[in-house]
């Protein structure tokens, strides 16, 4: 059969003929749209490639997943729940008793009734039976202004000034000291409320406590308390700083600043070797309830080589206390401290010469003295001259810096070699008559510049100087002082001392009391 040109050879070749025109559609690839979703970046870095359109695509996504989850937010609105009626009476009462919200909208605090028909309003609010109160005694304050204000009566504060005063003086309680005041009931609003109690700590070493006895009077109960005054010394090694090595063997800061004053009046620091070593003692005394009193520094001293070489003792001498060396030679202040221990006999000025017998220039003073008392250096300095010069007889001169020096004249016998640097308060000669003099004593003089000047322009520290008893006691108390070990102050209190004292902690009361209730086991 043929027709338009194609020869067909029946149903089979029309078969073969449509697989055919088929397979090129078959085998040309058919795009997936999945595919091509999953090639786009839906979600490009907003940080690159600003304005391009992959830029743009990824703020459109951004844009819809910001709108899709604003569209998602839930609803805030209130919950209302099922309405009930409003408590009433009793039960109103109650609830408003236990709502959480401020006092002043109406709620109470805690759980409990309001007022009801029973209950009757007091005519006036009832007084505390007693009050417990505490007060501070302040710096320029007084025992009886504390004890006023604290609401005892002038009657009581009369008497328990009597009591207190006749146990210690009113002046010793120092500020800061801790009252513990109890108040009882008053007999009316318009009385001061009556003290039963009165309990503090007088002195370091002594507790008083004012009580009302059952027939209304007040009692007076004094608590003596054991107290440990050994002197607490520390000795240790100078090293590479004075400061800390004190600090680091135990010695308190204070204590420590005040030795090296001491030190530096008699010595330069930087003259201290590391090797020498150091002795301090301080003021300390230890209670048996446990606190520890730290009180002023009592000795300084500078060992060299195992022998003392600066000793220095605080004494109390007349109405002040000042440092004296071993010998009784007291420390100086000032500019310029006394050269000898004596007045004034003859001035600066022109005057008729004893020996040459006509008017001329006296450069200087003249210092009454005895023979052989030891003359002071006026202040640091270096010595320029020592030997004989003319009329002065033996003579000395230091110089001191800035145009400053001073002359000693008329010696017995010169202790300073030139050259030599002295402190202020060594001893450099002793008192004599050599040259033209007419007896023992001092011819001091003062240069500024290489021309003498009059001393009296300068004020002068009078060098106190013990003697006879005092000596004595002093020379004891150093004794008593350097004869303590150091670190004795430190060693545990006898049990004696402690057996009969109570506890001050609650801690310490409470294990004391389980103790003494224990029993042994078995």
């Amino acid at each position: 059969m043929k027709e338009s040109g194609f020869a067909v050879a029946g149903s089979s070749g029309e078969v073969v003929i449509a697989d055919a025109m088929v397979q090129p559609l078959r085998s040309a690839p058919l795009p997936d749209w999945r595919q091509k979703l999953s090639e786009i970046d839906w979600v490009p870095d907003l940080g690159e490639d600003i304005g391009s359109p992959r830029w743009f695509r990824g703020l459109a996504t951004l844009t819809l997943l910001t709108v899709g989850a604003l569209s998602l937010l839930p609803d805030f609105a209130p919950v209302y729940g099922a309405q009930s009626p409003m408590p009433a009476g009793t039960q109103l009462e109650e609830v408003r008793a236990q709502m959480i919200m401020p006092i002043a909208y109406g709620s109470d605090t805690g759980r409990r009734m309001a007022a009801n028909d029973s209950v009757r309003a007091l005519a006036a609010s009832p007084e505390r039976p007693r009050i417990e109160l505490t007060a501070t005694l302040g710096r320029g304050d007084s025992f009886a202004r504390v004890l006023q204000r604290a609401g005892v009566g002038s009657g009581d504060v009369d008497r328990v000034l009597g009591l207190v005063s006749g146990a210690t003086r009113l002046t010793d309680i120092e500020p800061g000291t801790t009252l513990e005041i109890v108040l009882g009931r008053r007999t009316s609003k318009n009385a001061a409320r009556p003290l039963e109690s009165l309990d503090f700590r007088a002195r370091f070493d002594l507790r008083l406590a004012v009580n009302r006895t059952e027939s209304g009077a007040l009692s007076l109960d004094r608590q003596q308390i054991m107290v440990d005054t050994t002197p607490l010394r520390i000795r240790g090694v100078v090293g590479q700083s004075l400061y800390r090595s004190a600090r680091a063997a135990g010695a308190p800061a204070e204590a420590v600043q005040n030795f090296l004053k001491v030190i530096a009046s008699r010595t330069s620091l930087s003259s201290l070797a590391a090797t020498d070593e150091f002795d301090l003692i301080v003021d300390y005394k230890r209670a048996a309830t446990g606190e520890v009193l730290v009180g002023d520094l009592m000795f300084a001293g500078i060992d060299r080589g195992g022998k003392p070489r600066i000793q220095m003792l605080k004494w109390n001498s007349g109405d002040s206390s000042q440092w004296f060396e071993a010998s009784g030679v007291g420390e100086s202040r000032g500019q310029l401290s006394r050269p000898v221990n004596g007045s004034i006999s003859s001035g600066f000025g022109m005057r008729r010469h004893p020996i040459l017998g006509y008017k001329r220039m006296h450069a200087g003073l003249d210092f009454k003295a005895g023979y052989g008392a030891p003359i002071f250096a006026a202040t640091n300095g270096v010595v320029a001259y020592a030997g004989r010069k003319g009329g002065y007889g033996n003579f000395v001169q230091i110089n001191h810096g800035g145009g400053i020096a001073t002359g000693y004249a008329h010696m017995s016998r010169i202790a300073a070699s030139p050259g030599q640097r002295v402190r202020q308060g060594q001893i450099i000669g002793y008192v004599g008559s050599t040259g033209l003099s007419t007896g023992p004593h001092l011819h001091y003089e003062l240069y500024r510049d290489g021309r003498p000047i009059n001393p009296l322009s300068i004020t002068f520290t009078q060098r106190a100087q013990l003697s006879g008893g005092d000596l004595s006691r002093f020379k004891g108390e150093l004794a008593r002082l350097k004869a303590v070990k150091p670190g004795a102050a430190l060693a545990p209190l006898p049990a004696s001392a402690r057996r009969n004292e109570e506890p001050q902690r609650e801690i310490d009361r409470i294990s004391a009391v389980k103790i003494g209730s224990s029993k042994p086991a078995g």
